[in-house]
């Protein structure tokens, strides 16, 4: 087997800690039963994110209960596995249940992978959980860790028989690249015990060096943003059929404050290849990582890394060698837009589709907004499905033109369709952040809403306020919140203090540049009123904010991250 991953350095613990697991396993059921304390101990922490988990507490009283001399309210964070964001409504109605009657915040929330999780399950219903989700043909296998996590599919229903094939293609992938181990039954579904030797013969006993993303995209909409994954599929249809894909490799956002070795990547352009060799080429392109990625350094593990180590040319000859295909030049395509359709659009089969804004993602029942029980009457009456897009909204799909009004109806009535929304807040977005995130270095979701506002009042008064430029904010650089693909994109440094990055594009093929470093939210709005002012003034014809402060000189554009992302 090929490999160009001969670093002589140790190995990162967590490569023991997955060769130890017992093919993920670990003491997790033993684990599960010790009430002593409502955490995981030793291996344990890092090995439920295989299985979909993550271990948080409250951070907002962590230091009162510190004071009491309790342990932090530990709790865990449940991501659910649903490829291409599609979840029917008998499914959405027992995840509200479980929302609503065993979590600490009863809220569901939409993510920018495409799929809900849970925010504070107590370690005494987790397996309730995983038993609630099994029950209506769901899991939360391999959306944490070091898999092929949830596969993303653009949520545009318009073009109905395109969107399904892609779809079709996202579910096969993200069932192929599952984990084959039964520990995932056994432990959380006290399935049967298994007496085979196993074997991972794809991901292999140590799966893979870091997470990998992978996406099935249908031009013009980018609404996915394919440059922050490792593995992409863009659509290419002729006469109403899908006919092949061209693949984008080596995409990724995240860094780490003050190391320069890491940084944001866009992905390569391989080229095309037909319908039929979609799942040798994916499965090339894994491998590949897996044997090529740096299981050392796991901040340099991720694919883009290894591309940038062996070269692109290099790494596309050898997914080629495997898959036996050999890339042909891309087809012509164009990302025209990336965000979702607010309100109704009607697909070319006759059925209509309704985007709801679900700002930040939380659904929850907020005063004079009661969002999750809106989404629960609508699930009680809905004959399609509903589709969460990669842009934290929520589609009720499929609705024939009899229901409309009934389901327009109960979603104005429980605050999901507003007429005052600007186009400003539909740009923006957040990831979770504080307090629950342990990542977290400052606020995301919690100072969203009121930083919109106060961009809100800008464009107002430079006279530009039904304009709207893509902002973003993660409350650290691990690129959750996709700020580093934004026109103004935010990134925690710490307590109320920010980077400002500028200068990515609408389309979402352009990493941002950071502008100023470690500043406060109010010195961010007066940077911004300034620079917007400047645009509102002295744009060309149809400019973005993005394309000025470029073109101007505000900032340099990121060409090649690897050579000027920090220079």
């Amino acid at each position: 087997m090929s490999n160009q991953n001969d670093q002589t350095e140790k190995l990162s613990d967590n490569e023991r800690l997955k060769r130890e697991s017992n093919f993920l396993r670990g003491t997790l059921s033993a684990d599960i039963e010790n009430d002593l304390t409502g955490g995981f101990r030793g291996d344990n922490f890092q090995l439920i994110r295989f299985h979909g988990m993550y271990q948080q507490d409250d951070r907002d009283i962590r230091a009162e209960r510190a004071k009491q001399k309790l342990e932090p309210l530990h709790n865990l964070m449940l991501r659910a596995r649903l490829p291409g964001g599609v979840i029917t409504p008998a499914q959405w109605l027992a995840v509200d249940e479980f929302a609503e009657q065993d979590t600490i915040y009863g809220s569901i929330r939409l993510t920018t992978r495409q799929t809900f999780q849970y925010h504070g399950i107590l370690k005494r219903n987790i397996k309730k959980a995983h038993k609630v989700l099994h029950r209506v043909g769901m899991d939360s296998i391999a959306t944490a860790a070091d898999m092929n996590r949830n596969v993303l599919c653009t949520s545009n229903p318009i073009e109905s028989e395109v969107h399904q094939q892609a779809f079709e293609w996202a579910k096969k992938i993200s069932e192929y690249f599952l984990p084959r181990t039964n520990g995932y039954a056994e432990v959380w579904l006290d399935g049967e015990k298994t007496e085979a030797i196993e074997q991972e013969p794809i991901l292999s006993e140590t799966y893979l060096p870091r997470k990998f993303k992978t996406t099935v995209v249908i031009p013009p909409l980018n609404d996915i943003d394919v440059h922050a994954n490792d593995l992409n599929f863009v659509a290419i249809a002729e006469q109403g059929k899908l006919i092949g894909f061209n693949v984008l490799v080596g995409g990724g956002l995240a860094m780490t404050h003050g190391d320069t070795a890491t940084f944001p990547r866009k992905a390569d352009d391989f080229g095309f290849i037909p319908v039929a060799s979609t799942m040798e080429v994916a499965e090339a392109v894994i491998t590949t990582q897996r044997d090529w990625g740096n299981r050392s350094n796991r901040k340099n593990a991720k694919t883009k890394y290894t591309l940038e180590r062996v070269g692109v040319e290099t790494f596309k000859q050898e997914v080629e060698k495997r898959a036996g295909v050999t890339f042909a030049p891309s087809k012509p395509y164009e990302f025209t837009e990336r965000g979702d359709r607010i309100g109704w659009v009607e697909g070319i089969d006759g059925k209509h589709h309704l985007t709801l804004f679900i700002e930040n993602g939380r659904i929850l029942d907020f005063p004079g907004k009661p969002l999750k029980t809106g989404c629960c009457e609508i699930a009680k009456i809905h004959q399609g499905d509903f589709r969460i897009t990669a842009n934290q909204n929520l589609i009720v799909a499929g609705v024939p033109a009899d229901q409309k009004q009934k389901i327009e109806d109960i979603a104005r009535a429980h605050g999901l369709i507003s007429d005052e929304l600007s186009a400003q807040r539909v740009d923006s977005m957040a990831c979770v952040a504080l307090p629950t995130c342990p990542l977290a270095m400052a606020e995301a979701e919690r100072m969203l809403p009121d930083a919109v506002t106060e961009l809100e009042v800008i464009l107002a008064k430079h006279g530009i306020a039904d304009e709207s430029i893509i902002f973003r904010v993660t409350g650290c650089p691990n690129g959750c919140g996709r700020a580093m693909l934004a026109e103004i994109g935010l990134v925690g440094k710490g307590p109320g203090k920010y980077n400002l990055h500028i200068g990515g594009n609408r389309n979402g093929t352009r990493i941002p540049k950071m502008y100023r470093e470690n500043i406060s939210d109010e010195q961010i709005m007066q940077e911004l009123d300034t620079l917007i002012g400047r645009w509102a003034k002295e744009r060309n014809a149809d400019e973005s904010f993005g394309d000025f402060v470029i073109r101007v000189g505000v900032v340099a554009a990121v060409l090649d991250s690897a050579r000027d992302f920090y220079v």
